[in-house]
């Protein structure tokens, strides 16, 4: 399953980056030429390139699955929920921040796996996924 890692000159790129120790701020998935992501005002599907193109710096990485349509299919179900504004909050705070019925970039994805039947994290711990968690994830 293709995940396109992304981070940009932004201020807030730059805390989200600062507050998780990473190179990342933003992940999305990859599905051929679109990227489904939660990001402000809420989860979407668009161009792969306009989204790379939003960004100074980006990767797409393989991670394992063996049902990566059905991770799509997931994140997909979720397009046009609010992106997470709390989640910001609670990255900052170091709690947990997930909310049933909004996003953050990374917490989709992660819920994404889990839903088609590949867990990258125990389910206790999806509500604390940041980028550079799954940047952690061993690559297929």
């Amino acid at each position: 399953m293709r995940v396109l890692f992304c981070t940009s000159k932004l201020p807030l790129a730059a805390i989200i980056r600062t507050v998780t120790w990473s190179r990342w701020s933003h992940v999305a998935l990859v599905d051929g030429d679109e990227a489904i992501e939660a990001t402000w005002p809420a989860v979407r599907v668009a161009p792969l390139a306009e989204v790379i193109a939003k960004h100074s710096d980006h990767v797409i990485v393989d991670l394992p699955c063996p049902a990566p349509a059905e991770v799509i299919k997931a994140a997909r179900s979720q397009v046009g929920k609010p992106y997470d504004l709390t989640a910001l909050f609670g990255l900052a705070m170091h709690r947990d921040w997930q909310e049933p019925d909004s996003w953050f970039c990374s917490e989709l994805v992660a819920w994404a796996f889990a839903q088609a039947g590949s867990p990258l994290f125990r389910a206790e711990a999806l509500h604390r996924i940041t980028p550079q968690h799954l940047w952690m994830h061993p690559a297929g």
